[in-house]
């Protein structure tokens, strides 16, 4: 900012030159007016050249960077404080920080939006999956059979390349299934809940006083750190890793998303006690993304928070996801690692060191067009999808989806809510052809396209289906993944780098940096329709195999 202001000093007095050289030579001519307009032309056209000149280094110090591993603070340079002062001031309650302001992005209004009340759920069975851990073996080591009894926090598995890490079960009750999938492989271990969930109890080590090595070890004991992901590849870090910088985004942006301050109510002591965890784990910061989108402030237990640094986001979807705020606040380069957590992840961790148990308590939004009542469900990690949802459906073909309709996972029948899960949507199956549908475009529906009118009733909701009203096409350079994705990166040239197997441009091109979530909204947006959230998995998973 302060090169700025040198800058503009030096343009200012340039100006007073230029007027006063105009004004003394109107003494002695008629065209004043002349000189003047022309001393003006050349103003702007010197702060253009400077801006273009600025910019133009600003992408390739960013450039180079990338290809060094060398971190740079976005928030240093000029291109960013001079973009500031355009930027019109964040809500009262941001208290005068600053806030991120994105411009692209595309909310998707659906109908079906939870009640704000949170119900007891009545759920009694519940599941611990290895295929929710990427990079598991596929047949884990279970430590327990049919018929055993668990508490909540025993061990029930562990993966055989990193055995350190125990896999705990979220509540307390009899093993009635371990099922198994293709090759035999372990698929999940079910367990039928006790009425009062029983806990087993731990030691935790004090925050302050323990080593760090102290603390990660009755982390990976207790269960703890099997909720840490970390990124890029979306993995459980090793024992040994210790992360750049832990992220949690505080809120929510996708469809239907449920309302993190009602999800953290009476929690907040226990998230507070998470995040100072999380902050003796790392070598950097623990960031929140705290949402900046409302006319009310967000929750005092995100404000208020400390040992960490907040971040104020503002903008349409996917303003709320963790891999758009990591870029915009300390980039991932080349060998960082950096973990996430989500706000029910902290609680958990928070509630491990503060109380000595593993308590996966969680808050999940029923949400839908097709839910007969949708609103919010107490329950626990891993409970059955089927016993949330009984008696709550609409009659009718539906799509019952583990997430958002961007993101989200089809849970087929008996499926059981995956590590990451805090909400289920049910929509209509789009399973029917539209005749002439691009030619006759009469019926609104979610789009970014203006062909169709809805773009004229912005805060219409709709009734969604799973129909793509199209098929896998040629995939042709559109420019519209750039309209919807904040960040500077070339998602199409990416996919397509992933395509041909081309590591060094999936490299440069940014793929550290992306997530499944990320993309999701590009993916809906695709003329190509390409399953870009699928390629770009494969792309990550071979950049892991690789490393």
């Amino acid at each position: 900012m302060q090169s700025f202001r040198r800058i503009a000093s030096s343009f200012f007095t340039l100006f007073l030159l230029i007027f006063s050289t105009s004004q003394l030579s109107a003494q002695s001519a008629e065209t004043s007016g002349d000189v003047f307009v022309i001393a003006i032309l050349v103003i702007v056209g010197a702060l253009i050249l400077v801006s273009a000149v600025l910019m133009l280094s600003e992408n390739f110090v960013q450039l180079e960077a990338s290809k060094t591993g060398v971190d740079v603070n976005q928030k240093s340079n000029l291109t960013s404080s001079v973009s500031q002062l355009w930027q019109s001031s964040g809500p009262e309650y941001a208290g005068g920080e600053h806030v991120h302001q994105l411009k692209k992005g595309h909310d998707i209004l659906l109908n079906g939006e939870a009640e704000p009340v949170v119900h007891a759920s009545k759920t009694t069975r519940y599941a611990l999956k290895p295929t929710d851990y990427r990079g598991m073996s596929p047949i884990p080591k279970v430590v327990v059979a049919e018929g055993d009894e668990v508490e909540a926090g025993d061990v029930i598995f562990f993966d055989k390349k990193n055995p350190a890490v125990k896999y705990v079960s979220p509540v307390s009750g009899e093993v009635v299934a371990v099922t198994r999938g293709e090759k035999r492989s372990i698929a999940e271990i079910v367990i039928l809940g006790d009425k009062e969930v029983k806990y087993k109890q731990f030691d935790p080590p004090s925050i302050s006083e323990a080593s760090r090595d102290d603390i990660v070890n009755f982390l990976c004991e207790s269960g703890g750190w099997s909720l840490i992901n970390e990124r890029p590849f979306d993995i459980v870090p090793a024992i040994e890793s210790v992360p750049k910088n832990i992220f949690i985004s505080t809120f929510d942006s996708a469809p239907l998303a449920p309302d993190m301050g009602l999800v953290i109510q009476g929690k907040e002591s226990a998230f507070q006690k998470g995040v100072d965890t999380l902050a003796r784990l790392t070598e950097g910061d623990v960031h929140l993304g705290v949402d900046a989108r409302g006319e009310t402030a967000p929750s005092e237990a995100f404000t208020q928070a400390v040992n960490c640094k907040k971040h104020w986001f503002s903008g349409k979807h996917p303003s709320g996801n963790v891999g758009i705020q990591i870029h915009h606040v300390a980039p991932i380069n080349v060998g960082d690692k950096v973990w996430t957590l989500t706000v029910q992840q902290v609680i958990t961790l928070g509630e491990l060191m503060f109380k000595g148990k593993y308590d996966a308590e969680r808050i999940i939004a029923i949400t839908g067009s097709e839910v007969v009542a949708p609103s919010y469900h107490r329950t626990y990690l891993g409970a059955s999808i089927d016993e949330l949802l009984a008696n709550n459906l609409k009659e009718g073909k539906n799509r019952i989806i583990v997430g958002d309709v961007l993101s989200g996972a089809i849970a087929g029948e008996g499926s059981f809510l995956s590590q990451n899960s805090d909400q289920v949507t049910v929509i209509q199956e789009g399973d029917y052809y539209e005749m002439f549908g691009w030619l006759l475009p009469l019926s609104p529906r979610p789009t970014i396209s203006k062909t169709f009118p809805n773009f004229l009733f912005p805060n219409l909701k709709f009734d969604a289906d799973t129909n793509t009203h199209g098929e896998k096409r040629a995939f042709v350079v559109s420019g519209q993944y750039e309209q919807v994705l904040p960040m500077k990166v070339y998602p199409q040239h990416l996919m397509k780098a992933i395509m041909v197997g081309d590591f060094e441009q999936m490299e440069g091109l940014g793929i550290y940096e992306l997530s499944e979530e990320d993309i999701a909204l590009c993916e809906f947006t695709c003329t190509s329709k390409m399953p870009l959230q699928s390629i770009l998995r494969d792309g990550l998973d071979m950049m892991r195999e690789d490393a």
